[in-house]
């Protein structure tokens, strides 16, 4: 896969403040719906940017951890979730049809044979990944493999007329994956990268920063990126991974959702930093760390609810948001084409 993203041109940048500058409004008055207006443009190429077919692509995968009793759930979750997807049930359901997004599902290594199901795109490598706690959870070829299939979905949705995705995923057990790949690829303490999950209590939290620390130790690769990715991997967000960098490669806007989503956008901006030009954070979510994520990469979400669901719901929260500084950019007048003098 290639991994090379070039930064949207500069030249733009001045012509998009002129513009904004020059709607009817004091300097600045619009505040977050200016950048983000600035942002899309920029990441578009045009005074006029545009909002075509999102969609929210959920990959789902199960974690071989979950054998050591890290998560609340168990395993069979998974599966049990993406029938709720496809039945409408949901939590992403009702924002995704409230939002006007396509929801895509996408089975990246659940451990168990789904039938053939209408509503879900089959790019299985295997059956849950391995337990770190004793082995590499994917091997290199299975690593590269999820982040073609990722690339490969994503053209699928550029193809179709998306120019905005948001990326979600379903994987009891990914929460502490992704606090492996938090704390090597940032250096923050594990113990300040682990949270409740998907609802644990005091003491599973205990036990769960116990498991993770002993993987920790048992590990002998380095904090190079492709090697915490395979050893510590998860497919449902190596395949994100490889989504995302293909989006910014097309130059599409990407809504970056919770604390799992934060860290494959992480993992991305290890491989190819240029990722972070097109990437919009939603929101800052109640997972343990994520705050400490989001503070590392230098950025700013949109909202701030509390939320810890996962599957691209802060994503689409956020997403009006986007839209209405789309509109701003769009629908406002001008001073002078509205007749009023300029005051600053």
């Amino acid at each position: 896969m290639d991994f090379n993203i070039s930064s949207p041109k500069r030249e733009i940048l001045t012509e998009l403040d002129y513009k904004i500058n020059d709607l009817s409004k004091p300097k600045g008055s619009l505040g977050r719906l200016e950048s983000l207006a600035k942002q899309i443009g920029w990441i578009q190429q045009t005074l006029t940017p545009t909002l075509k077919h999102p969609q929210n692509i959920i990959f789902a995968a199960d974690h071989g951890i979950v054998e050591e009793g890290v998560s609340q759930s168990p395993q069979e979750v998974t599966r049990q979730v993406i029938n709720n997807f496809l039945n409408g049930g949901q939590g992403i359901n009702f924002l995704a049809k409230q939002h006007g997004f396509e929801i895509k599902i996408v089975d990246a290594g659940i451990n168990y044979d789904l039938p053939p199901l209408k509503g879900v795109i089959d790019r299985k490598i295997r059956k849950s990944t391995r337990n770190y706690l004793y082995e590499s959870a994917l091997t290199s070829s299975e690593v590269e493999k999820a982040l073609n299939y990722g690339a490969e979905i994503t053209d699928m949705c550029v193809n179709e007329g998306s120019n905005i995705l948001s990326f979600g995923e379903m994987g009891i057990g990914n929460t502490s994956t992704s606090s492996m790949w938090m704390t090597l690829l940032t250096g923050i303490p594990l113990d300040k990268c682990v949270g409740v999950g998907s609802g644990l209590d005091s003491e599973g939290v205990k036990h769960k920063k116990e498991v993770l620390k002993k993987a920790l130790d048992n590990y002998q690769g380095t904090n190079d990126v492709m090697q915490v990715i395979t050893y510590f991997g998860g497919l449902e967000m190596v395949m994100s991974v490889g989504a995302m960098i293909r989006a910014a490669q097309k130059g599409v806007i990407i809504l970056v959702d919770g604390f799992i989503m934060t860290n494959c956008m992480l993992a991305a901006s290890k491989i190819s930093p240029n990722i972070l030009d097109y990437a919009i954070f939603g929101h800052q979510g109640d997972e343990a760390g994520h705050k400490l994520v989001i503070d590392y990469l230098g950025v700013k979400p949109l909202l701030h609810l509390d939320m810890r669901l996962g599957e691209g719901s802060g994503a689409l929260c956020a997403y009006p948001i986007v839209d209405s500084a789309v509109r701003m950019i769009n629908e406002m007048n001008t001073f002078s084409n509205a007749h009023i003098t300029k005051y600053f």
